[in-house]
């Protein structure tokens, strides 16, 4: 078999080049979106003391070297996430970012080592508002790249409808016959023993090792994730606490957070939060993820005091990212990211 020519040969380029253009037109069209609304584009540091404390992202490692030959551990940051709060301490009230972000162990149709996150914050605001914003930038995005559905894999959407609406816990009943809610207590435990019982019971897959978090995420992917987003986007909402890290507690239940996702044609658009503000309990919550990921892969990350500190004083706020990379994707009608990234990473 022939091996396919590199992105940067004349030929391929020239395939490349419309969607990469639109790409562009895209980029300038939520530019010039969020300076409609009222918003502040910031730039963030990529090198950071802490990449991010979920368990299962993984970060590029290195180091700054002083003038003095001194060494200090850095990573390049998954989101911006750490950085934007810290400036909405700072004062700031409506801020979005559009940059490179990095992860590590990620690569395939829908994910790239080096990809661009569009991040923005609402201060005073609920997570209510992001989801207005989100049906509004899947209509621009399709506007402006003359889409008049999204498809991928088989799976269409319309992006000009109204989303539908879907709580974690009515997926599960929906899709896989799971009463979610049973297997979390009051305060927010959970209880492994009776998602394990439902999952067998269902006829999935299971693990004598399987953890609460490990049997979600199987639900998750194998029978939720690929009916999100058919003929309309959905945004999937009230996650459990438990997987929520950074979101605040529901005031309508305390077992679910005020967390979602935008899902297209199965595809996760986005990721949403009211934001969680009680340092004392952030801390916690990235303990127990750091403590998840060393049970998993071995490593943990530091956590950064610096942004922890910067929590106790931040506004109540909402906040949300979204990769763009999988929307201009998306709006062109290409199969995979890396046909609307202009140089793709280098590797397998």
């Amino acid at each position: 078999m022939t091996a396919a020519s590199p992105w940067w040969t004349p030929d391929v380029h020239a395939d490349r080049r419309p969607r990469l253009m639109l790409r562009n037109g895209l980029t300038a069209a939520l530019r010039d979106w969020f300076a409609r609304n009222d918003f502040i584009e910031v730039e963030t540091a990529a090198l950071q003391v802490s990449p991010g404390n979920e368990a299962h992202l993984a970060a590029f490692a290195t180091e700054a070297v002083g003038p003095d030959g001194a060494r200090a551990p850095l990573y390049l940051h998954t989101s911006p996430e750490f950085a934007c709060k810290k400036l909405l301490a700072a004062g700031e009230q409506r801020i979005f970012s559009l940059g490179p972000v990095y992860r590590n162990r990620e690569r395939g149709p829908l994910h790239h080592p080096e990809f661009t996150m569009l991040e923005w914050y609402r201060v005073g605001e609920t997570y209510e508002s992001l989801m207005r914003d989100c049906a509004d930038l899947l209509a621009l995005a399709a506007t402006r790249a003359g889409a008049a559905r999204f498809s991928f894999r088989g799976r269409d959407c319309d992006p000009f409808a109204e989303p539908e609406r879907l709580t974690v816990a009515d997926a599960f009943s929906r899709h896989a016959g799971i009463d979610l809610l049973a297997t979390v207590a009051a305060d927010v435990g959970t209880d492994r023993d009776a998602l394990y019982a439902a999952l067998t019971k269902a006829g999935l897959r299971t693990a004598p090792d399987d953890s609460w978090a490990d049997l979600f995420s199987r639900v998750m992917v194998e029978k939720i994730e690929p009916n999100l987003g058919l003929g309309r986007a959905t945004i999937l909402c009230e996650y459990p606490v438990a997987e929520a890290a950074l979101a605040r507690p529901s005031p309508r239940d305390p077992r679910v957070a005020e967390r979602f996702e935008l899902y297209c044609c199965g595809v996760e658009l986005a990721n949403g939060f009211g934001e969680l503000t009680d340092a004392e309990e952030q801390r916690r919550r990235f303990i127990l993820e750091m403590d998840e990921k060393e049970r998993i892969y071995g490593e943990r990350y530091p956590l950064d005091e610096d942004f922890l500190a910067a929590l106790a004083i931040m506004p109540q706020a909402s906040g949300i990212a979204l990769g763009f990379d999988r929307l201009a994707m998306l709006a062109t009608g290409a199969q995979k990211v890396e046909d609307v990234i202009w140089t793709p990473v280098a590797g397998s």
